[in-house]
């Protein structure tokens, strides 16, 4: 049982090490469209935050499911 907890934090630290480098690129992405195309880059922003509330709302069901 530990060395499945093991393996699966040391996943858990690669995953975190790749999305803060990922993180760095996407807010970099984000400067450039802002900065072109503020009304633009807005409306994308807007989409992705309407997203994001979707998926923190399925990832609440399926902590309730699998508790």
């Amino acid at each position: 049982m530990k060395s499945k907890n093991k393996k699966s934090l040391q996943l858990i630290n690669k995953i975190q090490k790749i999305r803060s480098k990922n993180n760095v690129n996407w807010m970099n992405i984000l400067r450039l469209g802002f900065k072109h195309d503020p009304k633009a880059a807005s409306k994308i922003m807007y989409n992705i935050y309407i997203d994001d509330q979707r998926i923190s709302k399925l990832v609440k069901e399926l902590y309730k499911i699998s508790r």
